[in-house]
């Protein structure tokens, strides 16, 4: 729907995970009888939940655990984990500092230079743990460090930036990213974001991705939306990204999987995101929670600890329960934020959907009111989703 923004231009309406609601039918479903198996690059995965690739959320251990419960985590390799041979005094430093020195500290930490040894080190130190190797960078970090993760054998790589485009204008001399060479050299699949649009998603498909994310500025913990001013809401840009994938699976014959990263804390915010047509959610603060985060109890964003522009902030979030029960259960809280595939499996069976592609199609409203209709008691006494 387009609305008149003033005399001479028209815009858009977007909606965000928030302001939908996910319709039943005339068909449910045994939750145990719906598969919520799904695929990225030639991985097969039982959970279709992806730790993002935070300090505070992933770590080698968090890595190869995610693995063993069906999902996926990604290591950061222009974090802490590739600064630092021993990380763990620099964690507890920025779980204990207070929220004015808070900043300062992440850019002092971050300043020391990334070592390549160290992400050969890391990626090594999963697959011997039995995870998979799944390592982020940004654009820059790819083209100094592709040949160290290929040689490393690491599984799969993702390529994030706030924003990712196929077409970037650089500045002199000054090497640029070619998102479709990368894609063909490393050999192995590379999943690239963020972004929000149908007409990036398409070109980032035809680059060759394994993968696209879809989110700019929703997380927990990120101010990118305050800063830059910049970004879509989720339920909208998920929508949009989807089509793309669509069409690009009529243009091509192949299918592209799309990943919704950012803005995603309970389990109805998952199922919301795959019904607008996403594979799989990027997930950050609800991992954070648990008690082998790295993070101890906190989480920040990746643009955090910038020396120009600092694009994020450290939340505390706490420690609710372990890997497991956050994704598995069983759960001990009553907010949507434990046993996160027992929801999606029961939201699936209440929708009638068998299936990650069934779940696609279930019908979606524009509902503002239902996170807030009839919660008066649970919003006083912060209980439920009143919290």
């Amino acid at each position: 729907m387009n609305v008149q923004l003033g005399r001479k231009r028209t815009v858009r309406r977007a909606y965000g995970i928030d302001e939908i609601a996910l319709v039943p039918g005339g068909r449910t479903v045994d939750p145990e009888a719906t598969d919520t198996s799904w695929n990225l690059g030639g991985i097969d995965l039982e959970i279709p939940i992806i730790a993002s690739a935070m300090d505070g959320v992933v770590d080698v251990s968090v890595a190869a655990a995610l693995t063993k419960l069906g999902s996926l985590g990604v290591l950061n390799l222009e974090g802490v984990q590739t600064r630092y041979e021993d990380p763990l005094p620099l964690l507890d430093k920025i779980a204990s500092i207070d929220k004015n020195g808070f900043v300062p500290l992440m850019q002092e930490i971050y300043s020391e230079p990334i070592k390549e040894e160290l992400i050969t080190r890391r990626i090594k130190e999963i697959k011997a743990l039995g995870g998979v190797a799944a390592v982020s960078g940004t654009p820059l970090a790819a083209i100094r460090y592709r040949e160290t993760i290929t040689k490393a054998s690491a599984d799969i790589f993702f390529v994030q930036a706030t924003v990712v485009s196929t077409e970037h204008i650089g500045l002199e001399g000054r090497e640029k990213l070619d998102l479709k060479e990368l894609c063909q050299a490393m050999k192995i699949p590379v999943v690239i974001g963020n972004c929000v649009t149908y007409e990036v998603a398409m070109e980032l498909m035809r680059a060759g991705a394994a993968g696209i994310m879809v989110g700019i500025g929703p997380g927990a913990a990120c101010t990118s939306r305050g800063v830059l001013g910049v970004g879509i809401p989720q339920a909208t840009a998920v929508a949009d990204c989807a089509a793309a994938r669509e069409d690009y699976e009529q243009e091509s014959g192949k299918y592209v999987p799309i990943v919704a990263d950012g803005g995603i804390v309970t389990g109805g915010d998952i199922c919301k995101c795959i019904a607008c047509g996403a594979d799989a959610v990027m997930i950050g603060s609800p991992i954070a929670r648990a008690e082998e985060a790295p993070g101890k109890g906190f989480h920040w964003g990746m643009a955090t600890p910038s020396p120009v522009l600092p694009r994020g902030t450290r939340i505390k979030v706490g420690s609710t329960g372990s890997l497991e029960r956050i994704l598995r259960g069983p759960a001990l809280l009553d907010d949507g934020t434990h046993n996160l595939l027992g929801a999606l499996k029961t939201s699936m069976g209440t929708l009638g959907a068998r299936n990650i592609k069934e779940m696609q199609k279930v019908e979606v409203v524009v509902a503002p009111s239902l996170l807030t209709e009839g919660k008066v008691y649970q919003k006083a006494q912060q209980l439920g989703m009143g919290k």
